[in-house]
């Protein structure tokens, strides 16, 4: 995703949560009370947002390579992220402290759908969001057609199986802060399978 530029993580299985937790913000820091050696860590923090599942690795104990285990909360970050935390590579694996931030001061511009699929599969996915940064719930709606729940198909990509070709496309969508947008008509009639579109709207919760 690159237009969240180098600020990103996957996330454990403990945080992934079955992909719920896509587009959420996280502030991140280098722990040195808990780092082999405090020289290892920077006196900063890196807000990164979460893209994608860090997979586990069942043949590995969770504290000898198989650092996404389940319950073990890990982040897998970029390495321009990391080095704004961590002070040598050498260190590889550092501990940290984190917690979860409103992401509507790391986005730019309105919230971005992307259109996947194929005829009576349309894969949307939903991204730019700010405010609590993932959705809990969506819908579309086509000019010739009725407004139809979507369902999570994987991370941030919502699904549904309506003929929408050649119709403008609505889109209500809830975040997980419980704030609720539509998006009227934000892809155009003559839209086509793999364009995206931004809106001029944004989510603040």
């Amino acid at each position: 995703m690159a237009w969240y530029g180098t600020s990103t993580a996957a996330l454990s299985t403990a945080l992934y949560d079955v992909g719920a937790s896509c587009g959420q913000c996280y502030e991140i820091a280098c722990d040195a009370a808990r780092a082999a050696d405090a020289r290892w860590c920077r006196a900063a923090t890196v807000t990164v947002t979460a893209t994608n599942l860090c997979p586990p690795n069942p043949a590995l104990p969770a504290s000898g390579g198989g650092w996404c285990n389940p319950p073990r909360a890990h982040f897998d970050m970029a390495q321009p992220a990391w080095g704004q935390i961590g002070a040598s590579y050498e260190a590889g694996i550092i501990p940290v402290l984190y917690q979860r931030v409103p992401c509507s001061p790391w986005r730019q511009g309105g919230v971005r759908f992307t259109v996947r699929g194929s005829n009576y599969f349309e894969l949307v996915l939903v991204s730019n969001v700010g405010g609590s940064g993932s959705v809990a719930s969506a819908w579309v709606k086509g000019t010739a057609t009725d407004r139809t729940p979507m369902s999570r198909n994987w991370g941030a990509n919502w699904q549904s199986f309506v003929g929408l070709a050649g119709q403008a496309l609505t889109f209500g969508v809830t975040s997980t802060g419980g704030q609720t947008i539509v998006f009227t008509n934000v892809a155009p009639p003559n839209w086509e399978f793999g364009m995206s579109f931004i809106s001029n709207l944004q989510f603040t919760r």
